[in-house]
């Protein structure tokens, strides 16, 4: 019950802790934040400052005038600590002492009004300058910490009573006290539910602007949390991946998909296991690193999105994950690129890696598979089943890249039509339907179609 209450005041606190270099991120933001409030203060204090001076000095006392004295006080403390935001990370405690003096200061100020216009202290409840209280208290709100919003809020209630007992403590404070509100507008008379109204509303702008800080920043905090999840998720999933499943309107379940036509293509490097022998296994993990990265680079240029490595293995997607109206042709130009990236560049261990694609356009399932408490978001169906026996079929024929009929069928660029060399009808294993299937390489694409 105790925790309904403070989520439904105060918002749901964040699942997970974040990373210490979010929290550092964050502490600047606040220290910049300091910074902000140091410069409206400032304002604040010009402009207090400005308007004194220009008003008309009229029954006033010939001695002591605090007003200028106590603004001149504040813009002294104004400035220190502004410059000291700049240059120091202002600690907590000196934080709670300058909302305290901010505060006080003012008391002070409105305080003084009764000496600087020789009228009885009653005079200075109803002094406007009461209402910079509340200019004060929000200012903290830009720090986003609901604690000194409170403190500021305490501190400005604590204040304003002070005054009042002040007032009723002073000579002949009991004898104007009044119920008539018209009297209280138009003399000096005390009206003590006015004063307690004016403290209700210090301590009630102050919580409400507490909880919608607190609110905010754990919204803010669990937004911070779930993006950096995203951010690190994408490392080991693609972005597109991520995304769909982090912003997912209902919990992705087991079968979840859509259908949608897309082109699937599947990428194996020739003779890796004999690679493998020949290196040590940190040279081996550089050298798949340096050609993941390679392709990927090619592979995000055309649009594709890499659903799933395996080894030294790619499945990639076209149209699945991301939006492409010419999805075969982004598959075939991506294929062409990675041969051409494979024919000329050495990587680490100081030789070629060739790689071959199998592609295939039609009708695919996008989703989820797996149990409740385990998932993998995938692509399968029969149009996912050829490509993937496309690929090693390469050989068979000698060639390094096969593409089906349909996915042929489906390049809208005319140029495209010269660069595939038919093989023949294969039944690819697991189907009873031959599947005519074309090769093509970078050498036989002409006109600089890439």
């Amino acid at each position: 019950m105790k925790n309904n209450i403070s989520e439904f005041l105060f918002g749901r606190t964040p699942e997970n802790s974040l990373p210490e270099r979010v929290n550092t991120a964050i502490t600047a933001q606040q220290s910049k934040s300091e910074q902000l409030i140091g410069w409206v203060q400032l304002i604040l204090v010009t402009i207090f400052a400005t308007l004194y001076a220009l008003a008309p000095k009229t029954a006033m006392s010939d001695g002591f005038h605090p007003v200028p004295w106590a603004l001149g006080l504040y813009f002294i403390i104004t400035f220190t600590r502004l410059v000291l935001s700049y240059r120091i990370n202002l600690p907590a405690w000196v934080l709670t002492l300058s909302v305290i003096a901010d505060i006080s200061l003012l008391m002070v100020l409105i305080w003084s009004f009764h000496i600087q216009y020789m009228q009885p202290a009653s005079f200075y409840l109803k002094a406007p300058t009461m209402m910079y209280v509340f200019i004060f208290i929000s200012l903290r709100a830009l720090r986003f910490d609901p604690r000194y919003i409170l403190l500021a809020g305490a501190s400005a209630a604590f204040g304003w009573l002070a005054l009042v007992f002040y007032v009723l403590w002073s000579e002949g404070g009991h004898s104007m006290i009044t119920r008539d509100y018209v009297t209280y507008l138009t003399s000096n008379s005390i009206l003590i539910g006015a004063e307690i109204d004016k403290i209700i509303s210090i301590v009630m702008v102050s919580g409400v602007l507490a909880i919608a800080v607190l609110r905010a920043q754990r919204s803010f905090r669990r937004a911070v949390s779930e993006e950096i999840a995203v951010r690190d998720l994408s490392r080991f999933v693609s972005r597109e991946v991520a995304d769909r499943i982090t912003h997912a309107d209902q919990q992705i379940r087991p079968g979840d998909g859509e259908a949608v036509h897309a082109t699937i293509m599947f990428t194996d490097i020739e003779g890796f296991s004999t690679i493998s022998e020949k290196l040590r296994p940190a040279e081996l993990a550089r050298m798949l690193n340096e050609y993941f990265a390679a392709t990927s680079a090619i592979i995000e240029k055309f649009g594709g999105v890499i659903t799933q490595f395996q080894g030294d293995a790619m499945l990639i997607t076209f149209n699945a994950l991301k939006p492409d109206a010419n999805h075969a042709e982004s598959a075939v130009k991506t294929a062409l690129e990675i041969q051409k990236l494979c024919e000329t560049r050495n990587f680490c261990h100081g030789s070629k890696l060739k790689t071959r694609c199998g592609i295939n356009t039609g009708d695919i399932i996008v989703g989820a598979i797996g149990s409740e408490n385990r998932l993998t978001f995938t692509v399968h169906g029969d149009t996912v089943n050829i490509a993937a026996r496309l690929e090693p079929l390469n050989k068979q024929y000698g060639t390094y890249i096969l593409a089906s009929e349909a996915t042929v069928t489906h390049c809208k660029d005319h140029s495209f039509a010269a660069i595939w060399t038919r093989q023949g009808d294969v039944t690819v294993r697991g189907r009873t339907r031959p599947t005519p299937i074309f090769s093509t390489s970078h050498h036989a694409f002409h006109n600089g179609a890439i």
